[in-house]
């Protein structure tokens, strides 16, 4: 099946010195190489001694045609020592859809030995990055159309380890028939709603229909009597607590309501994972894994004896939604650049393009965040535009046509479907470039 193709921004990967990296092929696929411990430790110091202001990024990307997007390793580091210690002890599966690069992928599923698994967004993307030769791949949403179940099916045929999303019996009997047709057996995992109601509200995300034992049991009994699909997996989604800051400026009363309904919702979200886990292991003892969480919840879902793994991924590039949480705070690794080419008003530097506006429900949290030089803003009346975006700033720093300005994704792995290439800055330096899932000639959403 022939994957669509983007058009390509047009950028130039630099050259230069890999400083401990290995240069990536030509479809991401290569994995970075980890510095040795000397250089880690000789990293740790500089990245502290060097503040990462507008000037330090200034000279680093000097020359660099613009817009571009980067990954800053010395923080990307940080991020992975900080979520494995937030941990404590869990496993972490990383989610492809926060990082969308292959070469980044495989960096941090070799930094720790606490990063196991991958969960994938789509068939079709679980199916590439078993190509790129990574494994033990799980699908964070149900799969459909018979293709993508297909292709999941050939792809097992080879030996790859893809698990099917599913949280209804009609989810179990499609996956059934195509596994049959292929002669297969497919692993599935069994999505559990952990959103909570309350009185006129319902906190949390409509995903699955699955939330009390009742409704669990014969849909593991259906998968139980089949011959061609086997229960490998359960998975919660807290994403009130997860995906939802407590922290934002100037809204102190929203913030503590957030904070009391988080509080309220964690033990209600313990006490349903923990039965039907328990009904699970009647009808499948030996279940590989128990997945939960996400980057914001990962403090407290480790405290759940029965979770034996947390997904995470915005917490390594560190988005700008997630500067908004009052239990942790991750380093920005990532970012994009967008060039001045003009100045309407003393106070105001209008940039070329910059319109990369994140997913979910309409709102000013969702646009990207002037980063770089500290107090630059979006224009209230035109936000982050198509192909041009005007910033205002007044502080003391000297702006001219040409410089960039540095701004975050709201969101992590979205940045990477506008851009080909990720420059990779260690101490102040490009050291390499590494592709995106648009780098590949890849679109999966």
């Amino acid at each position: 099946m022939t994957e669509p193709q983007p058009p390509q921004t047009q950028q130039q990967p630099p050259t230069g010195d890999a400083e401990g990296l290995r240069a990536s092929s030509s479809n991401g696929a290569a994995p970075l190489v980890p510095p040795a411990s000397g250089q880690q430790s000789q990293s740790r110091v500089s990245a502290q001694a060097m503040p990462r202001d507008y000037q330090y990024y200034r000279e680093v990307f000097r020359g660099q045609q613009m817009p571009f997007a980067y990954l800053d390793l010395d923080l990307l580091e940080e991020n992975i020592r900080l979520t494995r210690d937030r941990a404590g002890g869990k496993r972490i599966r990383i989610a492809s859809k926060s990082l969308r690069s292959v070469a980044i992928i495989k960096h941090i599923l070799a930094a720790e030995s606490t990063f196991q698994g991958i969960m994938a967004f789509t068939a079709r993307e679980a199916a590439y990055l078993a190509r790129q030769g990574l494994d033990d791949l799980l699908i964070g949403y149900p799969t459909w159309h018979e293709e993508d179940i297909a292709t999941v099916a050939r792809a097992t045929a080879e030996g790859a380890h893809i698990t099917l999303m599913v949280d209804s019996l009609a989810h179990v009997e499609r996956i059934e028939t195509i596994a049959r047709r292929y002669g297969v057996r497919l692993p599935l995992c069994l999505d559990i709603d952990m959103s909570v109601d309350f009185p006129g509200l319902h906190f949390g995300v409509w995903r699955s229909p699955l939330r009390t034992v009742e409704q669990v049991r014969p849909v593991i009994a259906r998968i139980m009597s089949s011959p061609h699909v086997w229960l490998d997996g359960i998975m919660g989604y807290e994403a009130q607590i997860a995906g939802v800051g407590d922290r934002y400026p100037r809204q102190v009363l929203k913030n503590a309501l957030v904070t009391w309904l988080k509080r309220r919702s964690l033990r209600e979200i313990a006490a349903r994972r923990s039965a039907l886990v328990a009904l699970i292991r009647e009808y499948a003892p030996q279940v590989r894994f128990v997945n939960g969480g996400g980057t914001g919840s990962v403090h407290t879902t480790r405290l759940e004896d029965c979770v034996s793994e947390i997904t995470v991924g915005s917490a390594f590039y560190g988005p700008a939604l997630f500067d908004h949480y009052r239990d942790f705070r991750y380093q920005p690794a990532a970012g994009f650049a967008i060039e001045i080419v003009r100045r309407p008003h003393p106070q105001i530097y209008t940039c070329l393009g910059g319109g990369y506006v994140a997913s979910g429900a309409a709102g000013r949290d969702k646009l990207p965040q002037p980063y770089l030089p500290e107090g630059a803003q979006l224009i209230t009346t035109e936000g982050a535009g198509e192909v041009q975006t005007p910033i205002r700033y007044s502080g003391s720093i000297a702006l001219s046509l040409g410089d960039p300005i540095f701004l975050r994704h709201a969101k992590a792995g979205e940045l990477c479907e506008r851009f080909t290439h990720l420059l990779l800055v260690r101490n102040g330096t490009v050291v390499d470039s590494v592709t995106t899932y648009r780098g590949d000639g890849q679109c999966f959403l």
